[in-house]
């Protein structure tokens, strides 16, 4: 550095130390500009510099970020358990203006063990349909024991739900989670034993609560063992005290991912309100769940004990848009459904008012592991049954491989008249 440049920054610091002298005597009391010489003197000068107070700034606030609506929660119809449902999904949803039902529903038959298991076959239409679209869920229904609509007493039923707890009947739900895995839906939810708490099902819990408890936590357990599994199991009582206490045949929060509930209309005379409020009610299961860390879902529900109730179907509803379940399922056949069951145009149209233009963007196809392609019924009618006939009742198995009912027009005698 060059010497004038050197003597200019000794001037530069002369300055600044004489400002910092000056700055410091305004400070001190009683020496305010035009006071004496004299007593200036008898004053110290502070050396040290005062710092500076920080002023405090209002904190910066980011603008409000708009909040995006909760989604409706996935819905679909109980349409037939065979490839028929699959194919009225379509139908349906045109019926409803164009939201296309999230959830397909099928129900295993519980006639016998080899059913049970899953015949070879029987879930490909449903695996295939939930390939198609990332957000579907294919919910389906699964006896815990065989003859399940037999009327078995309840002796008969305290043995087997013992048999079974003592893992006798492990291998056969082993074999279904082996071949749902292989049918390409690893992800299937499971309602396991459904409606556990009443007297219609072979697989009902009242005659030995502890057994029909432990025998649920060896059934879970045998098919969260199967290699690639994803099962969700749906724990489904019917709505209301039934036959006992639903929250008495509850196997535990480890082996149970969702709390769901069956509730149709009834019985007669109940309002909506009631359903709500009695015991072991809509509000219990909703409060049960949160208890337990759960999600809710509604399985079943549907139209029955008070007919054509729009009241009813507004407030179930209305219900599960406040409670968010995870999905829900209308059984649509008379006398519970809207769409396949003529003899409930009231709520039908309540039903289509609220769902229709519920539609959501199309989601990329979910990566599932493909199957190998099986055969399919030919040939499966797809319309709706018709007002002016009757249905003949054939067997499940019968009308699966018809791909329907057959149903008998109620005028067939005016051609012999």
């Amino acid at each position: 550095m060059a010497p004038q440049q050197r003597r200019r920054g000794r001037w530069a610091v002369y300055v600044a130390a004489g400002l910092l002298v000056a700055a410091a005597l305004t400070l001190v009391p009683g020496l305010a500009v035009g006071a004496g010489v004299e007593e200036a003197t008898e004053t110290p000068v502070p050396t040290t510099p005062v710092p500076a107070v920080p002023v405090p700034t209002a904190p910066v606030v980011p603008p409000a970020l708009p909040v995006p609506p909760a989604p409706q929660p996935a819905f679909g119809a109980y349409l037939h358990y065979s490839p028929l449902g699959v194919l009225r999904m379509a139908e349906i949803s045109q019926w409803l203006n164009g939201p296309q039902p999230r959830v397909g529903r099928s129900y295993l038959p519980g006639d016998r063990w080899s059913n049970i298991e899953g015949a070879p076959g029987f879930l490909d239409a449903w695996a295939n349909w939930r390939r198609e679209r990332a957000d579907r869920m294919f919910v389906l229904n699964v006896p815990m024991l065989e003859r399940n609509e037999e009327g078995l007493s309840d002796a008969e039923v305290r043995a087997l739900l013992r048999r079974g707890a003592a893992g006798e009947f492990d291998p056969h739900y082993r074999r279904l989670a082996e071949r749902l895995v292989e049918s390409g839906v690893p992800d299937t939810i499971l309602v396991l034993g459904w409606e556990m708490n009443g007297v219609t099902y072979t697989h009902r819990c009242g005659p030995d609560p502890e057994a029909w408890k432990t025998y649920w936590n060896r059934i879970v357990t045998t098919m969260r063992s199967v290699p690639g599994q994803r099962f969700r199991f749906d724990f489904t009582p019917s709505r209301g005290r039934d036959a006992v206490p639903w929250t008495d045949c509850y196997p535990g929060d480890a082996t149970v991912d969702i709390i769901g509930m069956d509730a149709y209309d009834q019985p007669h005379g109940l309002s909506f309100d009631g359903q709500v409020t009695e015991p072991y009610g809509l509000q219990k299961h909703v409060e049960f769940a949160k208890e337990h860390g759960k999600p809710i879902s509604y399985p079943e529900w549907g139209l029955f004990r008070n007919g054509d109730n729009p009241e009813y179907m507004r407030g179930m509803l209305a219900w599960m848009d406040v409670h968010k379940p995870l999905y829900h399922t209308i059984t649509d056949y008379c006398p519970h459904g809207v769409w396949q069951c003529r003899q409930n145009p009231k709520a039908a149209e309540v039903y289509r008012t609220v769902l229709s233009g519920r539609s959501e963007p199309e989601p990329e196809p979910v990566p599932l592991p493909l199957p190998l392609p099986l055969p399919l019924p030919s040939s499966v009618p797809t319309a709706p049954p018709h007002p002016d006939c009757s249905p003949l009742n054939l067997g499940d198995w019968v009308e699966y491989w018809l791909g329907g009912r057959l149903c008998i027009r109620f005028d067939w005698w005016s051609r012999f008249r």
